[in-house]
């Protein structure tokens, strides 16, 4: 589990292709405090296992699943990513709930500078906007954004200058791939709806038969 909150932006030092999956090396100072063999690492907000670490550097490997789901597949040497290390019990949750489950890639449409902030535009799959909401969260390349609207195939964020400086989004230009995870609650909420969908509707009886109300009570207020 992660926040969203990118700790800080490493540097690809080394990709090996081996059949359909990959080795990940970078480099990386803060993200190594700690860190030891086996522990997850949020990689432009996928959650990935570390198997070797080296004295300024960690490498991970990429299942087929993660090179389908995310953007980690186009990565180059020298390339920048996000990075964030797992959530510690006791820690600030400064941004929100993220899985490091990326639900695919987006794309950049464009990009527009507002005062000291720019508004980015992306462009995303059907399956990920039925998810998003005005002012709801969302987290792109592991960062927790708000989302400022939700357009026709794709939504808006705000980018303040902190994070242009010190994440990847600063690199951003139109046509650039992000990995994209949802906001688990909508994903929950839609799935316990659809558990209930054509099945008996909320109802006294209902209430009776499950516990929620003993024989004699009335929700309605009515003897």
């Amino acid at each position: 589990m992660f926040t969203g909150i990118v700790e800080e932006m490493g540097t690809v030092r080394r990709l090996e292709r081996r059949g359909g999956s990959v080795t990940l090396e970078v480099a990386a100072g803060k993200t190594l405090h700690g860190t030891r063999i086996g522990d997850s690492i949020a990689v432009n907000g996928a959650c990935l296992t570390v198997t070797a670490l080296g004295r300024d550097t960690f490498t991970v490997d990429l299942a087929p699943e993660t090179l389908r789901r995310t953007n980690l597949g186009r990565l180059r040497p020298g390339d920048g990513v996000n990075l964030e290390r797992s959530l510690a019990i006791g820690d600030r949750l400064g941004g929100h709930f993220v899985q490091g489950h990326v639900d695919g890639v987006g794309r950049v449409e464009a990009l527009r500078p507002e005062a000291d902030a720019v508004i980015v535009s992306f462009a995303a799959p059907a399956e990920i906007m039925r998810y998003v909401v005005p002012k709801g969260f969302i987290a792109v390349d592991g960062v927790s954004l708000t989302v400022v609207d939700r357009l026709r195939g794709g939504f808006t964020v705000s980018f303040i200058p902190y994070t242009l400086a010190h994440t990847i989004a600063g690199r951003y230009r139109a046509g650039s791939v992000v990995n994209l995870e949802a906001d688990i609650l909508g994903k929950y909420v839609e799935r316990f709806l659809s558990h209930w969908e054509g099945t008996e509707t909320l109802s006294r009886q209902f209430l009776l038969r499950h516990g929620f109300l003993e024989g004699g009570e009335d929700v309605t207020g009515n003897d």
